[in-house]
């Protein structure tokens, strides 16, 4: 880009800026250590901001010392409402143990004597000390020409295009100073610092992405971007097969049926279905009176004994050739089979059928009652 094209391009956001934002001129009479602090604090976040976590600082402890010697934590806990409160705390601590450690006060005034130069060879040897600070002390305490820029407002001038990664590495917008005089550089700080941190509070916002494609019509591919949330665990993305339309189905006159089951799963379903179900709890126990269902009755019993009578009549029947007619088993064959004291006590009317589910009685029996 031309040093000219980038001048116009600077003057251009300059104009936009001022419709969106109004400029926040520091008090150039307070002690240049309060601008340091407040710069530390104002570094990728609002003024209002800033002012809130400075004036809860002074609150909470005594004074700058009681600041030094407290904990990272303790000072981060006070300044909860920037974007980031420990970076904040991390700077102000170390500031303060550098400046206390060379001259054993807490004052920067002496920067007020010298040269711009010598001022800002002093500022840059602070440990703790940013570019944003640096500039920042210059431009609002020390009477300089210096646009202070931290990494949102970086980040925006990249998507605008005024600025490189070569750039970005080296921490410089080339032409910067030269555009926008001196006369209008605290005004113009303030409100590219504004329109910086609400790009780093939400690089979403629709007021951001407005200014920005006013701008630059071109960076509208170089905007950030939502992410697409993760898909939830255990969906499949899978492309499935094309499903065969109801308009299909209805022309050709088939009802849609389900694919046979596969020979692999007609035994599992078998299994299952053979399996027994599970009850909890306590057994339900079967009543003495009532005989479980697997049990053949006495009326079952007499059906299954007239039945097999019947089957054996058959055979029988079967076996004695026509014209005969057969004779009624004798004693002895009874006997063999029941024995001689069975046939004696039974008598000779007593059914077979009876005699064959009644067994005789014997002395060598227990005479327990069948449970």
């Amino acid at each position: 880009m031309s040093t000219s094209h980038r001048a116009a391009q600077f003057e251009k956001l300059f104009k936009i800026l001022r419709k969106y934002y109004q400029p926040i001129f520091p008090d150039p009479n307070q002690p240049v250590l309060d601008h340091l602090l407040r710069a530390c604090c104002l570094e990728n976040a609002s003024y209002q901001a800033a002012d809130t976590a400075l004036a809860a600082l002074f609150h909470e402890f005594f004074d700058l010392n009681e600041i030094r010697v407290s904990t990272v934590r303790e000072l981060a806990e006070v300044m909860a409402c920037l974007p980031d409160p420990t970076a904040a705390a991390q700077r102000i601590k170390r500031i303060l143990q550098h400046v206390f450690e060379e001259s054993y006060t807490f004052s920067l005034e002496e920067l007020r004597k010298g040269t711009l130069g010598s001022a800002i060879e002093r500022l840059q040897k602070i440990d703790g000390v940013t570019p944003f600070a640096v500039a920042y002390v210059v431009q609002s305490a020390l009477g300089g020409h210096a646009i202070p820029i931290d990494s949102g407002t970086m980040e925006v001038l990249k998507i605008l295009g005024l600025v490189t990664d070569k750039d970005v590495a080296a921490w410089q917008v080339p032409g910067l100073e030269r555009a926008i005089p001196k006369s209008k550089g605290i005004e113009f700080g303030s409100v590219l610092h504004q329109f910086g941190a609400d790009f780093t509070a939400n690089p979403f916002n629709p007021k951001v992405h407005e200014i920005l494609l006013a701008v630059q019509p071109e960076a509208k591919d170089r905007l950030p971007k939502r992410r697409s949330p993760p898909p939830p665990v255990g969906v499949d993305l899978s492309p499935r097969g094309p499903a065969a339309s109801p308009a299909s189905t209805e022309t050709s006159g088939a009802s849609p049926t389900a694919p046979p089951p596969s020979a692999s799963s007609q035994p599992v379903a078998a299994a299952s279905a053979q399996k027994p179900r599970k009850t909890r709890g306590r057994k339900k126990k079967t009543p003495q009176g009532n005989p479980p269902s697997s049990m053949p009755t006495p009326s079952g019993l007499e059906a299954s004994e007239a039945h097999r009578s019947s089957s054996e009549g058959r055979e029988g029947e079967k076996s004695i050739p026509s014209g005969e007619i057969p004779a009624p088993p004798g004693k002895e064959l009874l006997e063999d089979r029941f024995g001689a004291s069975s046939t004696s006590d039974m008598g000779q009317d007593a059914p077979l059928s009876w005699k064959s589910k009644h067994p005789p009685s014997s002395s060598k029996l227990s005479k327990k009652k069948p449970r």
